[in-house]
């Protein structure tokens, strides 16, 4: 006499076939598919989860310019970018959700992940790829499945920004030491400074800077409540780097 388990003796739902306790769902267009007891509860938790993940910064970047990427090389800690690359950095809410978009973005192509920070409201990644259509792919399948869109993302604003003209040795030194990352800034350089919130789109507003003039990266920072940047050089060539970074930041916001 064959084994019957206690679900084999239970009421069947609409008369569906029984195997081993697993039970055999049919969806509309015929097809079946498997789900043990045990998964089914766990199946239905993570989809609730996957969709209460609200999407924060979305940022793409065609071409990492040489300077940022060099930047963002001393920072990372997984596979590091090259000038040229193309780029997406993510941040979602709760921090921890960072984990399971992340597996869900390198399963969709073959990108590279850089960085992936896991706060405890916030987590963020970075992924890199030579072809713009690899990462972009990626980035799709991830606002897929948290049922997001970009426009949904939070809107960035600017909390602040300054340039600040011919900086004082004693300035300039201890800029310096406290940002050992990027370039050094020298004292007779004019600085420029802006801070966005969300953070990640500081990485938007440096790259644009970068194409637009001659300047030097001197901080960037993309992680945290607000994000941070620091760029250098003449005092003409911070004006028309400060005006391309904030056209970036204005363009994210009318999209």
């Amino acid at each position: 006499m064959e084994p019957t388990s206690s679900l084999n003796r239970g009421k069947r739902k609409n008369k569906s076939s029984l195997i081993t306790g697993s039970e055999i769902q049919s969806q509309s267009g015929g097809a079946s598919f498997i789900t043990t007891d045990s998964e089914k509860s766990l199946v239905s938790r993570q989809a609730s989860q996957v969709g209460q993940i609200e999407l924060r910064t979305y940022v793409f970047l065609d071409s990492l310019q040489p300077q940022l990427a060099a930047y963002m090389g001393t920072v990372s800690r997984g596979f590091l970018p090259i000038p040229g690359d193309s780029c997406l950095w993510m941040e979602v809410s709760p921090g921890m959700a960072i984990h399971r978009v992340t597996d869900i973005a390198l399963k969709a192509s073959n990108v590279r992940l850089g960085q992936m920070i896991v706060e405890r409201e916030f987590g963020s990644f970075a992924l890199y790829h030579k072809d713009q259509s690899t990462v972009l792919h990626s980035g799709d399948v991830v606002l897929d499945a948290i049922g997001s869109e970009i426009n949904q993302r939070t809107q960035p604003s600017t909390s602040w920004t300054e340039i600040i003209r011919a900086i004082t040795p004693d300035h300039s030194v201890l800029i310096n030491r406290q940002n050992r990352s990027g370039s050094m800034i020298q004292a007779g350089m004019s600085m420029f400074i802006l801070e966005t919130e969300p953070a990640g789109y500081v990485l938007k507003a440096a790259n644009e800077a970068e194409k637009a003039s001659n300047i030097t990266v001197v901080d960037v920072k993309a992680v945290g409540a607000f994000g941070r940047l620091t760029l250098a050089g003449k005092e003409g060539d911070v004006e028309e780097a400060a005006a391309a970074s904030i056209n970036a930041i204005e363009q994210i916001s009318n999209y």
